[in-house]
C-alpha cells in the first residue's frame, strides 16, 4: 500500500469506494503475530505466538481474560488490544453489577463492534489497530467471534488472524467438520498445530505461545507452560510415527493404497 490523496483522513472515500486508513488497519492486523481460535460444542481455546521484540526484552501479553466466561486473543498493535480488552471487561463488570448475571457473548461483541466503526466515522480518531478473537460461553453454548478495526463481526467454527495465518487457516480448514465433538484436550492439540504452521520451520516451544481455553463447566484460563510443553511433545511424537502420513491422508479423503490413476 502506498500514501495518495484520499488516506488524510479517515472519513475521506476513494472514487473507488475505500477508506484507506480503514484498510491501514486491517493491514496491521496482518501484520501482527499469530492467532488462532477454535471452538467445540463445549469449549473454545485459543493460541497465540508470542515473539519479543528483540533477543534483550520479554514478550507482550496477546491473550486477556475478560471475565470467567470470555478472554479474547489480539493480533496487531498490542497498545490497542489492551485499551479494548479493559473496555469489554468493564462493560461485563458494569452488566453483572446491574442484571447479577454474565454479560451474553453475542452482545458484547456488537458493543466492540460498534465502538471500533464509530473510529471511522470521525475524522479526529483513528480506527483501532488490532483483531480480537472472541471466546466465550453463555446460554446459547460457546462461540468465537472475529472482531475486525473497520467495525465487522463474525461468528466462527475455527479462525486464525495475523502474520501466516493462512497457513494455519489451510489446517484448520481441513479439520473443521470434527471440532464439534472435540475433547478440551484435543482442541487444544489442534491449536498447538494450527500455531505450528504460522511459524513455518521454526520451533514450536511452550515458550513462545500462550494457550487459553474456556467451557462448561470451566472458566477461563490460561493453561500452563508445563502443560502445553507436554502436549507438544506428545504431537512431535505423533507426527514422528510413521503411522501419522497415512492417517492424514485417509482424513484428507485420499487412499493411500489405491493404485494411480491412467492417464
Amino acid at each position: 500500500m502506498f500514501r495518495n490523496q484520499y488516506d488524510t483522513d479517515v472519513t475521506t472515500w476513494s472514487p473507488a469506494g475505500r477508506l484507506f486508513q480503514v484498510e491501514y488497519a486491517m493491514e496491521a492486523v496482518k501484520q501482527g503475530s499469530a492467532a488462532v481460535g477454535l471452538r467445540s460444542r463445549t469449549h473454545v481455546a485459543l493460541a497465540t505466538v508470542n515473539k519479543a521484540a528483540s533477543t534483550l526484552s520479554s514478550h507482550q501479553r496477546k491473550v486477556f481474560k475478560v471475565d470467567d466466561h470470555v478472554g479474547v486473543a489480539i493480533a496487531g498493535l498490542t497498545a490497542d488490544g489492551r485499551v479494548l480488552s479493559r473496555y469489554l471487561r468493564n462493560e461485563c463488570i458494569n452488566h453483572n453489577f446491574v442484571y447479577e448475571a454474565p454479560l451474553p457473548v453475542g452482545r458484547l461483541v456488537v458493543r466492540l463492534a460498534d465502538k471500533a466503526q464509530v473510529c471511522t466515522q470521525r475524522s479526529w480518531k483513528r480506527p483501532y489497530g488490532v483483531g480480537l478473537l472472541v471466546a466465550g460461553l453463555d446460554e446459547s453454548g460457546a462461540h468465537l467471534y472475529y472482531n475486525c478495526p473497520s467495525g465487522n463481526y463474525f461468528e466462527y467454527q475455527a479462525f486464525a488472524i495475523g502474520s501466516r495465518s493462512q497457513a494455519a487457516k489451510t489446517y484448520l480448514e481441513r479439520r473443521f467438520e470434527a471440532f464439534d465433538k472435540c475433547s478440551p484436550e484435543e482442541l487444544i492439540k489442534d491449536a498447538l498445530i494450527a500455531i505450528k504452521e504460522t511459524l513455518q520451520g521454526e520451533t514450536l516451544t511452550s515458550s513462545i505461545c500462550t494457550v487459553a481455553i474456556v467451557g462448561v463447566g470451566e472458566p477461563f484460563h490460561i493453561i500452563d507452560q508445563q502443560t502445553i510443553q507436554e502436549m507438544i511433545d506428545t504431537i512431535e511424537a505423533r507426527e514422528e510415527s510413521p503411522y501419522y502420513e497415512r492417517t492424514i491422508e485417509i482424513q484428507d479423503g485420499r487412499n493411500p493404497d489405491a493404485a494411480p490413476m491412467e492417464i
